[in-house]
Parts: structure tokens; C-alpha cells; sequence
């Protein structure tokens, strides 16, 4: 089975590529969604973020409060790097065996943090979104309804569009609407689907 790892920076248009690939019938794993899972209340990584973060990153129906999690570590490079040799290791280990359990010619494993995870090796190609930085601001700024700041910062601690594109095997620019890019997910479909029949 061909692997497809999925990713782009924060605000460049992920989740709707992922989505569009779904609605090809195509198999999709959001490595967010797993580390979701895998931090639910009652789960033993639950406990250990909620012992080393203390109550304050905990919202009022007893579930993380992501969004000050992400505030937190963000602005404190050595949190995010303590929570991520916590997370990405048991991240990792589901979307292999997730990956593995799947009879479709190929799947897409979506994973934000593909490089700086260094989960590459999961994957046979790598398809990254690309998309201007303005644009992408505007979009969590819209989304998550944070200040253009917060974003910045978030943008600074990811690998660059150009860093990301340079190991790329193919890249999509996510620029214009969404019938333009409904188009390109569906040109790679049929590259995905004759690359994974000549395996």
C-alpha cells in the first residue's frame, strides 16, 4: 500500500485537502485527531500533561484546554519540546498500525509536524500545501479567533513553506478557491492510484 504523508503549516488549507480526499473514498488519519484520543480524560497521557502543566491548562468540563496549552507551550520552546517527545512517539506507533489495517490502494496520513517529528519514514511521499503567509494568518485569526500575533508566533516555530517544499514530492498551492484545489486533489488521486498499482 502507498503511504501519503500530508502536511503544510498551520492556516495553509490541510483540513480541506484532507477532507477532498475523503470524499474520493480515499483512507484519512489526522495525527491531531490521534493526539486528541490519546490525551482524553482518564488516559495515562492525560495524567502526565495535567501533573507537569498543573490544573491551570485544564478547561471547566475537566478536558485539556487546548487552546492554552498551545499558548503555553509556544511561548516556552522547552514545554513544547517536553510535550512532544511525550505525544509524537505514541502518535506515531497508532497511525502505523492504523495505516497497516487498511486494504484501500493507498491512504493519507496527515501529520502537521511531518518534518519536525521526523516521522517521514512512515511515509512513501510526501505531499505538502503550500500558501502565503498573510493568508494563512487571516485564517486562524478567523478560525480560532486568537490575534495576528499568537499566529506569528506559531508560524515561527514551524519549518518554512520553502524548507517543507524542497522535500516535498508534491506540492500543492493553495491559493485559490476551492473548486481549484477540489481539481488538483483529484489530478493527484489518479497520480496516487496509478503510482500505488505499479507497487
Amino acid at each position: 500500500m502507498l503511504r501519503i504523508g500530508l502536511t503544510g503549516g498551520i492556516g495553509s488549507g490541510k483540513s480541506t485537502v484532507e477532507a477532498l480526499f475523503r470524499e474520493l473514498g480515499v483512507p484519512v488519519l489526522d495525527a491531531d485527531q490521534v493526539a486528541r484520543e490519546l490525551v482524553a480524560p482518564g488516559s495515562e497521557l492525560f495524567d502526565r500533561i495535567r501533573e507537569h502543566f498543573g490544573e491551570s491548562i485544564l478547561a471547566p468540563d475537566g478536558e485539556l484546554d487546548r487552546a492554552r496549552l498551545r499558548r503555553r507551550v509556544f511561548a516556552n520552546p522547552g514545554e513544547r519540546r517536553w510535550l512532544e517527545a511525550l505525544l509524537h512517539p505514541e502518535v506515531r506507533a497508532r497511525m502505523a498500525a492504523w495505516a497497516e489495517a487498511q486494504l484501500h490502494p493507498y491512504v493519507v496520513l496527515s501529520i502537521p509536524l511531518l518534518f519536525e517529528s521526523g516521522m517521514q519514514d512512515l511515509v512513501d511521499r510526501i505531499l505538502v500545501v503550500v500558501c502565503d503567509p498573510q493568508t494563512r494568518i487571516r485564517r486562524v485569526c478567523r478560525r480560532d479567533g486568537i490575534p495576528p500575533e499568537e499566529v506569528e508566533a506559531m508560524l515561527r516555530s514551524q519549518w518554512t513553506d520553502e524548507k517543507r517544499r524542497s522535500l516535498a514530492d508534491d506540492v500543492i498551492e493553495n491559493q485559490g478557491d476551492l473548486e481549484a484545489l477540489r481539481r488538483e486533489v483529484e489530478r493527484l488521486h489518479r497520480r496516487y492510484l496509478t503510482l500505488a498499482g505499479a507497487r
